[in-house]
């Protein structure tokens, strides 16, 4: 019996679609730009649609949410205490902000660029910037606790990071509420990531429902999504506790030289706009 015939054309989209998924699922919240490292990644593996990207956001989102689950749980039940919502409140203010202002440019027609010269910029400035940060922070006492001004200057980075691909959501939160107080690698990264959970579904949602009512899921590739958004969501998963342990006892100093090392070499080895 002859054996089945495979399109090599859908295989390869196929395998293209797996590693745009480990792509997302390690960059997402590592410090150093998933929106950037997938625009670079599509100029090899092709450009895939909007709610394509989505559903893969939409599977690193969901491999946080596992990890926390237990601590939103808590924040959940013990909301009545007062240290407890005092600290979702700053959640809350922190989302608030990001989505006002995300509407705010949304509405301005604010869109992703075309080419990666730019990404490679913010790169090279957010590595130079985490490096300077963290031997800032290394002076500073230990304080594990979130102020208001933290929560504020938190919401605003998150606005930053999305209007210049390649700075990091995750690089620009944690190293803000670092350098505004909160001088403590665990502390910082955990309320990053908790304001990202709400602020990433809600992003997504919203862009998916565009996408939907424009008739962006007509002829799309459900395999492929589908395959995407479950290697997105394990790789993640893996690469988020790896970060959460590894953060107790070193530095964001390697990422920081990566960042700057991959800013460098596309700036040299490609065409000037490519």
């Amino acid at each position: 019996m002859a054996p089945p015939h495979r399109n090599p054309r859908h295989v390869n989209d196929l395998l293209s679609a797996i590693l745009l998924g480990i792509v997302e699922g390690i960059t997402e919240f590592l410090p150093i730009s998933s929106t950037g490292h997938l625009l670079i990644a599509e100029r090899w593996l092709g450009a895939r649609s909007d709610l394509f990207n989505i559903a893969i956001q939409a599977g690193a989102i969901l491999a946080v949410t596992f990890i926390y689950w237990r601590t939103l749980w808590s924040l959940a039940v013990n909301w009545r205490r007062p240290e407890t919502r005092d600290y979702v409140l700053k959640l809350l203010v922190a989302f608030l902000i990001t989505a006002a202002l995300g509407l705010v440019v949304s509405k301005m027609g604010f869109k992703l660029p075309e080419t990666v010269t730019p990404i490679a910029w913010a790169l090279v400035i957010g590595g130079v910037w985490m490096m300077l940060a963290e031997k800032l922070a290394a002076n500073r006492p230990d304080h594990a606790a979130i102020s208001w001004k933290v929560a504020i200057l938190v919401g605003l980075a998150q606005i930053v990071a999305g209007v210049f691909p390649g700075t990091s959501r995750s690089a620009a939160t944690i190293f803000v509420a670092m350098l505004a107080g909160t001088n403590n690698r665990a502390a910082a990264t955990e309320f990053a990531f908790l304001v990202g959970i709400p602020t990433m579904y809600a992003a997504s949602g919203y862009e998916l429902l565009k996408t939907v009512r424009h008739g962006g899921a007509a002829g799309e590739d459900w395999t492929g999504l589908g395959v995407a958004f479950v290697v997105s969501t394990i790789v993640a998963f893996v690469a988020v506790k790896w970060l959460l342990g590894y953060i107790r006892s070193h530095r964001f100093t390697p990422f920081a030289i990566y960042r700057i090392a991959l800013g460098v070499a596309l700036l040299l080895f490609l065409p000037a706009g490519g």
